[in-house]
């Protein structure tokens, strides 16, 4: 709320396709939050209902979406004056949104914070947020695409986040420089739009993109795979241990055929 000052007007309507991307990433799995929430309701499925407002809040507004936009609030830097507008404007939409989705579940809490929200009442037409209508899907926000990239990005934070606890146990704060190398021309792409939200969220000192045929890996760092089509990289400072490496490695792949081999014998059972 501190990103959004007492004289916020809220907009009168919300275009996503004009915002970045972590901006219409949000609106569309606030999109599918509500349509799970309404669906779960009203099917007396009210740990279904709880669930889905709660994973929404906690994993993907609070932990992914407020974390993404906060390079645009940093100093006053004019380069990033659209995104700043963008980023208050759907943060304003979500809270508004999202507490009139929790106000069944926490009604005193929500209440409270609807009420601090600045321009709520002149938006709403509302005094209060509990004879507000309960919200209901925006087809306009669903956006596949925006999800499937998100889903890759945090794939890619999970797994540098993986390296950097390995390799900085006791230097946690630190950041090193890391590297996606990539498949094919589809995956680089997305890597390459999506570098400020791998940064912001992977805490790393910088991305650089590779892609296989064209760059080679790079030396002298711990390595990760994200999927079938990617890797990570992370710079390790110092000489790295490579029979861990290949230890490691060993490991995995001692787990991947045990599943495996798990997976034929329940077939031919």
């Amino acid at each position: 709320m501190s990103k959004l000052p007492d004289d916020y007007t809220p907009p009168s309507s919300i275009n996503p396709e004009a915002m970045p991307f972590s901006c219409r990433w949000i609106l569309s799995v606030l999109n599918k939050s509500i349509s799970k929430t309404v669906l779960s309701l009203n099917s007396y499925e009210f740990s279904d209902a709880t669930t889905s407002v709660y994973s929404w809040w906690q994993y993907q507004f609070c932990d992914i979406f407020i974390e993404a936009i906060k390079p645009y609030f940093v100093g006053d830097n004019t380069a990033f004056s659209s995104e700043r507008k963008f980023a208050q404007d759907t943060l304003w939409t979500c809270l508004e949104i999202g507490l009139r989705l929790l106000h069944p579940f926490m009604p005193f809490v929500t209440e409270e914070l609807w009420q601090r929200l600045p321009g709520v009442k002149s938006h709403t037409k509302k005094e209060s947020i509990m004879i507000c209508e309960y919200p209901s899907p925006v087809e306009s926000w669903t956006n596949e695409r925006a999800e499937y990239e998100m889903d890759l990005v945090e794939s890619t934070v999970r797994s540098l986040r993986s390296l950097r606890a390995e390799l900085l146990a006791k230097q946690k704060n630190e950041r090193l420089p890391a590297f996606a190398f990539c498949q094919n021309e589809d995956v680089a792409k997305i890597m390459r739009s999506c570098e400020l939200e791998i940064l912001t969220l992977a805490t790393v000192s910088s991305f650089k993109v590779l892609l296989s045929g064209v760059d080679d890996a790079p030396a002298g760092c711990a390595v990760e795979n994200v999927n079938e089509n990617l890797k990570v990289y992370l710079k390790v400072q110092g000489a790295l241990n490579a029979e861990a490496e290949r230890e490691k490695i060993r490991t995995k792949m001692d787990e991947i055929l045990k599943y495996f081999l798990i997976l034929f014998m329940n077939d031919k059972a």
